[in-house]
């Protein structure tokens, strides 16, 4: 019996198009904040919690991380710390989300290594916008 292999080329990833990590334990709040990054032109990949989130930010190429602060697992801030720690990660922009809004709360994300924090609900120019300020890009 004679096999015949097949060579399939795999074309690269478009790098120019820049990837976003959404982490959040909340399904619902994942894909309303994929719907809004994907109308933006971005393709988004999921986490449920920091540490799926950071296997995922040290396997891939991501341009942005956006994190939930109260997660299972591994919450938001230990997540950052991780993730500021690596250096193949250290300098991929994150913006963090939560329903914590006091002083405090916004003090510890920026000292985990967050470049913005809002805070829950987000909405969708509010999302759209800082995603676009951490990319360097204009929102639609």
């Amino acid at each position: 019996m004679n096999a015949h292999l097949k060579i399939v080329a795999v074309e690269p990833a478009d790098e120019s198009v820049p990837h976003v990590l959404v982490i959040d334990d909340a399904t619902v709040v994942r894909l309303y904040y994929r719907q809004i990054l994907e109308a933006e032109g971005y393709v988004v990949e999921e986490a449920i919690n920091g540490l799926e989130g950071l296997e995922k930010a040290m396997q891939g190429r991501f341009d942005l991380c956006i994190v939930d602060v109260n997660m299972p697992v591994m919450d938001g801030f230990a997540f950052l710390h991780a993730l500021r720690a690596e250096p193949a990660t250290h300098f991929i922009p994150a913006l963090t989300t939560t329903t914590e809004a006091g002083l405090d709360d916004h003090r510890a994300a920026l000292h985990a290594g967050a470049n913005f924090f809002l805070v829950k609900p987000v909405a969708r120019p509010q999302l759209a916008a800082y995603a676009a300020a951490l990319l360097g890009r204009a929102a639609k």
